[in-house]
């Protein structure tokens, strides 16, 4: 679904799968890395996506792949190390600039490229994020959002409902669904459990 979404509502023709991982190798991460390698590598082989792999988090934000897949444990991790990595740079440049008259004026001198960066690592550019798989446009914004990342998230939410990706998610679910054996095992063991 993500890599659908990013060729669908981002524009990204043949998307670049990736999955977070500790390292690029195959047998690294845990059992449930391991274990999506494998099916995200099917996957790939019949055709359903452009996987390329594990990526470690410097090369998932080095634009190497479109969509990153993460655990929401190590996805969270990796999404708040970025946003904080985003402020404290900002913060920095801020104060590198603010040291004397001559960087004030190297300041001058490239706002406009400063003013890009600061809204490349603004989180409320974006707004938020959709939540996939389910039938309504459901975008799910931080915690800390302010009126800029409200409106921000209207807008995706109704972009994300005017592609017609939900419609298209709902026709051809069962193509996207791949068979977790292991998984799936696990689920019936413990619901026998019950």
């Amino acid at each position: 679904m993500g890599s659908y979404y990013a060729e669908r509502v981002l524009g990204r023709p043949e998307p670049k799968v990736g999955l977070l991982n500790i390292g690029a190798e195959p047998s690294k991460g845990t059992d449930l890395q391991r274990e999506a390698y494998g099916l995200l590598q099917k996957a790939a082989a019949e055709g359903r996506i452009n996987f390329v792999g594990n990526v470690e988090a410097r090369e998932a934000v080095s634009g190497s792949v479109d969509v990153i897949v993460s655990d929401g444990y190590s996805g969270n991790i990796f999404l708040k190390t970025m946003e904080g990595v985003g402020i404290f740079m900002g913060r920095e440049i801020k104060k590198m600039f603010l040291k004397s008259l001559k960087t004030k004026i190297a300041a001058l001198l490239v706002k406009d490229g400063l003013r890009q960066f600061k809204k490349l690592m603004d989180a409320g550019e974006v707004g938020g994020t959709p939540l996939m798989g389910i039938s309504k446009p459901v975008i799910k914004a931080h915690g800390s959002s302010d009126g800029f990342a409200m409106k921000n998230a209207i807008r995706q939410a109704m972009e994300y409902s005017k592609s017609g990706i939900i419609e298209d998610i709902t026709e051809n679910v069962e193509y996207m669904r791949l068979p977790v054996k292991g998984l799936a095992k696990k689920e019936t063991d413990s619901q026998h459990a019950e």
